[in-house]
Order: C-alpha cells, then sequence, then structure tokens
C-alpha cells in the first residue's frame, strides 16, 4: 500500500516502508487535506487551488470545479450520495452528483456567530478547517471551523446549531470516534464530548502544551501532538518544543519521544498497513512500532496531511 502526503508543496505518494522514492504526483500548491472515505471511490485533496480527486491511487486527478478556490475540507456523506467542501472564506457546498455540480448550503451562513468568525492572521476571515460524519448518524454532519467553534446539521447540512459553548474557538480538526463523540484539537486545548457537542470537557489539563492540530484513534488509544504555542512562534529562541502523547481513550496522557522532536512538531495522522503514521512540518514521517516511534524517511515539503493511497 502507498501513501498520500498532502504538503505546503502539492500532494506526494511514496511507500509506507520509506519515502526514498517519493514522488509530487499533484502540483496544487498548499494541500490541507488528502482524504479516502468508505462510501465514495478515490482519494481526496483540498488545496489552496481547488478540491481534487484521483480514482487511480494518485496516478492521475481531477479538479471538481468547488465554487470557491481555496478548499479547506472535504467529506463524503456515509451513504456515498453527498460530498461535502469546505472552504477559505467560511463556506460550506454539496454535491449530490460525485461532484459534478455543486451547491451553497446556506444556512451554515445563517448560524448567529457567524460575524464573528474572522481572524487578523487569516486576512480577518475563516475556514471550515474540519469536516465529519458517521455511518451510525448518516443525517449528521459535523464542521469545525477556525476561527469559528464547532456546528452540526442533523440534515445533512441544510440547517445548522451551534455546538461552540465550553470548546475554544480556534478548531483545527474535530476527530469523529462515535455518533455523539469527538474531540477537537485547537489552538488552545484538546476537548471531548459525548454528547455530539452540546457539553465539552479538556482532555489536557494535566498538560503543558496548548497548541494541538490532530488526533487520531486506534484499536482503542488516542494519539494526539501538540507544540507549546502557535506556528509563529516555532523558529524562535525556544523553537516548538512539540510532543507527542498517548492514552487509552483520553483518559490520561503519556508522552512519547519520536524522531524530529521537540523541534518538528506533528500535524497530520493516519493509519496505514494497520500502523499508525504521522507527518511534521519538517517532512519527516514516522510510524508507530511495537518500541516505540521509528524514522520511515521524509519529504521534500512540510507535511498536513496524510491517507492511505
Amino acid at each position: 500500500m502507498s501513501l498520500i502526503a498532502g504538503t505546503d508543496d502539492g500532494v506526494f505518494r511514496a511507500s509506507t516502508g520509506t519515502t526514498e522514492d517519493a514522488q509530487r504526483v499533484l502540483d496544487a500548491g498548499r494541500v490541507m487535506r488528502v482524504r479516502r472515505f468508505d462510501s465514495i471511490e478515490g482519494v481526496f485533496a483540498a488545496s489552496e487551488t481547488g478540491l481534487y480527486r484521483s480514482r487511480d491511487g494518485g496516478d492521475s486527478w481531477t479538479d471538481l470545479g468547488v465554487p470557491r478556490e481555496e478548499v479547506y475540507s472535504v467529506v463524503a456523506g456515509p451513504d456515498g450520495e453527498r460530498l461535502y467542501a469546505g472552504t477559505h472564506p467560511a463556506h460550506l457546498y454539496v454535491s449530490s452528483d460525485d461532484g459534478e455540480s455543486w451547491r451553497e448550503l446556506g444556512g451554515f451562513q445563517e448560524l448567529p456567530s457567524r460575524e464573528e468568525w474572522y481572524t487578523p492572521r487569516h486576512r480577518n476571515e475563516a475556514h471550515v478547517r474540519s469536516l465529519g460524519t458517521h455511518p451510525d448518524a448518516p443525517e449528521r454532519v459535523i464542521a469545525g471551523v477556525e476561527v469559528g467553534g464547532v456546528h452540526v446539521s442533523e440534515d445533512r447540512g441544510e440547517t445548522w446549531t451551534e455546538r461552540r459553548e465550553g470548546v475554544h474557538d480556534d478548531v483545527h480538526h474535530v476527530l469523529v470516534r462515535g455518533p455523539e463523540t469527538y474531540v477537537a484539537s485547537t489552538g488552545s486545548g484538546l476537548y471531548r464530548t459525548a454528547d455530539a457537542g452540546r457539553s465539552w470537557s479538556r482532555l489536557d489539563g494535566g498538560l503543558d502544551h496548548r497548541y494541538f492540530r490532530e488526533a487520531i484513534t486506534h484499536e482503542g488509544r488516542l494519539y494526539a501532538a501538540a507544540a507549546r504555542s502557535s506556528p509563529g512562534t516555532w523558529s524562535g529562541e525556544n523553537g516548538a518544543d512539540a510532543a507527542l502523547f498517548e492514552s487509552e481513550n483520553g483518559d490520561g496522557f503519556e508522552r512519547a519521544p519520536y524522531p524530529g522532536g521537540p523541534e518538528e512538531v506533528i500535524l497530520a495522522w493516519t493509519v496505514a498497513d494497520g500502523t499508525v503514521t504521522a507527518g511534521t512540518n519538517g517532512g519527516r514521517v514516522v510510524r508507530r512500532s511495537e518500541d516505540g516511534w521509528r524514522e520511515a524517511g521524509t519529504l521534500p515539503a512540510s507535511i498536513r496531511s496524510l491517507a492511505p493511497a
């Protein structure tokens, strides 16, 4: 099985055992997210130049023509009938014909806090950074906005409810662990909900790192990585001071050393060949083994997202 990496310089494909054979297969600028879905064919790349799809493992790609060019997130409905794309500025689009045409989900713009979604570092705008669904709640769509919080739809994206109270509004990723159980990685903490966002609790209370980008679970174990502060500080005197944490179901974390740390921050996760695999802002790929983390190779650009090819 090959690995697909979304980077600051397009999409790369490489062997999961090593990245020595890595090649850039899509020149799309900065790629925010690469994803595969059980309900729909292909691998998807959400990038600053559009949403692309490959049906052949990355050899060829098609621009799906989302109305706004900067696409930050993508998810397929559990039944495969709908494909959703989240953009910058923060708008949400849906396709019901396999990406042939798109319609804006206007209800997303009617959320009460919509006018508050902006930050100076993102051109005084926001983006839909994360989208999720779960097969046990097929009508539900979960959206994470940077900066704007978490929001949930119960009717396949047509109308929306805010679920941002109790969670930091700088949302980078929402890990959907069950129909109502999510883990939100934010710019100021790691949060969990067991009731579809109606209430949130902190998972990082005992940690001294607060800037989380993404989390993943595999075989009941939760993996998360963080830096002490936002990316603007990573090249400063103290560096990123990054850390990788592991936990059994989020109940207490253990810190684990990894190749590249603490200078390099883990930004991306996937499970490839049954093994948890991560990518860093230094372009390093690391994999979990029985005796800890080992390096699998490097790519020539910062890795933002990973998926099996």
